[in-house]
């Protein structure tokens, strides 16, 4: 019933206006076309200083009802996005200024401005001066932005302290893929055409391979693979080694003001370091819920709305905690290579006879 109701009022409201400028249009015939114009003058006058007014107040208010629901009502969650927020701070304030002083200027002079037999119009034609302040002065300030971020996209993707922690992220329709470097603390070697979905899902090199000239490599055997929730420490830098075992993806980091995009085949990285865990981030946005995500900011196909995952930021000894619960992916597909694996009677006969 209250979308009948609507469409009435609407469908009512455009024959309202209809009728208004019928009649407005038969009185100007009446009037003669000079005055016609004249009084159009004057309506479109007061309603561009009313729009304008109404729109300055509509933007007031829009930014007081939905500004807390923004990315920017809370800090960055990294120290490094903390120089993104800087940037697009000194940008929102650059352009809302020019924003707002040019819309007053639009509006007001064409309110100032309009038909009077009493005004002659003065013809402006050129002037080299104003030409060149209107040109330089943008150009200046659009180039000074862009040297801004310039240095701090070289900041994000230079090369990541010594005592980062490493963590390859691979981006698959439709979701992400984690691998930690085992007790070697390095990453063994894959290969696409060792993907196996189920078991091997980044196509480490687990064992010999003719066909394909490949060589056991032992680093993969205690690399440490995960999916949807990626484990990091407070105040400790991470650097992402970022790829696609697919389309191009975009690793989105929203709350820690980074992104990254995810090419097949060709590796990309970034390093951030977390500044607040996530039970301290539910209480800075009073939000029990919160996670921080990781989002595709690149169109990836059908299921692209679908690829999140999650970061969890923890203190050092909650991700110690974790990382001894997790078991190299090779041990998950080999069950019978792992040592702490309880073996069965065939297995305790064969390591007797041994």
């Amino acid at each position: 019933m209250t979308i009948y109701l609507t469409i009435a009022v609407i469908i009512l409201v455009f024959l309202i206006i209809f009728q208004i400028s019928k009649a407005s249009e038969y009185v100007g015939i009446l009037k003669g076309e000079e005055q016609n114009r004249k009084n159009a003058n004057k309506v479109n006058g007061f309603l561009m200083i009313s729009f304008l007014i109404v729109g300055l107040i509509g933007v007031w208010y829009c930014n007081d009802l939905l500004f807390s629901k923004t990315l920017l009502a809370h800090s960055s969650a990294s120290v490094q996005g903390e120089r993104v927020d800087s940037m697009l701070w000194i940008t929102l304030a650059i352009t809302g200024i020019v924003f707002i002083i040019t819309q007053i200027l639009l509006f007001w002079f064409v309110y100032k401005y309009q038909e009077d037999d009493k005004r002659k119009v003065f013809y402006f034609a050129h002037s080299n001066k104003l030409e060149f302040l209107w040109t330089a002065v943008p150009a200046i300030v659009l180039t000074g932005l862009v040297i801004f971020g310039l240095r701090n996209w070289y900041y994000f993707t230079s090369d990541a302290p010594k005592d980062a922690m490493v963590v390859e992220v691979t981006g698959k329709q439709f979701g992400w893929i984690y691998r930690y470097p085992g007790s070697d603390n390095q990453f063994g070697k894959k290969y696409y055409k060792n993907i196996d979905p189920a078991s091997n899902s980044l196509g480490l090199i687990w064992s010999d391979n003719a066909t394909l000239n490949l060589k056991d490599d032992p680093a993969s055997h205690d690399d440490i693979v995960t999916e949807q929730t990626m484990y990091v420490v407070k105040g400790k830098p991470v650097k992402l080694i970022i790829g696609s075992r697919d389309v191009i993806h975009d690793v989105g980091l929203s709350q820690f003001r980074l992104k990254m995009d995810a090419v097949p085949g060709i590796p990309t990285t970034m390093w951030f370091t977390p500044k607040f865990t996530t039970a301290e981030m539910k209480k800075i946005t009073g939000n029990e819920n919160f996670q921080y995500e990781i989002s595709c900011d690149q169109m990836c196909g059908n299921g692209h709305y679908s690829m999140k995952g999650v970061i969890e930021v923890v203190e050092q000894e909650d991700y110690d905690l974790w990382l001894a619960k997790q078991k190299p992916l090779y041990l998950q597909s080999f069950p019978d290579k792992d040592p702490n694996a309880p073996k069965t009677d065939s297995t305790a006969k064969t390591i007797a006879k041994n």
